[in-house]
């Protein structure tokens, strides 16, 4: 047995990365990959919605402020992020989803997120 040595995406290609301005993913390489310690599993690539960011810091996780000492520039609307796959899943049912980016979105993301639910936001 091989070890798989490139991550796929949700489509089963290679992984695109997703942004490195600003810089995501769960290791801050700019492609949401994952691994064991991703207990929040940063799998899906989207494109943050005013919306959206309102609704993540209403519930607790502010992504606009700025956090220097994490190197985190805080996010606007159009920046492409690593989101956690739960916390779409939960903004779908919310109707608060942001749309995303399939090629970027590693397929982990399945565990948590069915297909035909990505493929509604899906941009490409």
């Amino acid at each position: 047995m091989t070890e798989q040595t490139t991550a796929l995406n949700v489509l089963g290609t290679e992984l695109d990365s997703c942004s490195t301005a600003p810089l995501t993913g769960f290791f801050r390489d700019g492609c949401c990959n994952t691994g064991a310690m991703d207990t929040g599993v940063h799998t899906v690539c989207a494109v943050m919605t005013a919306e959206f960011l309102a609704h993540s810091k209403y519930l607790g996780n502010d992504l606009t402020t700025p956090r220097p000492e994490f190197g985190f520039p805080g996010l606007k609307p159009g920046d492409r992020w690593c989101l956690c796959a739960s916390r779409f899943l939960q903004a779908h049912q919310e109707d608060v989803a942001p749309q995303i980016h399939l090629s970027a979105t590693h397929e982990r993301t399945l565990d948590i997120v069915p297909l035909d639910i990505l493929r509604r936001y899906a941009l490409d």
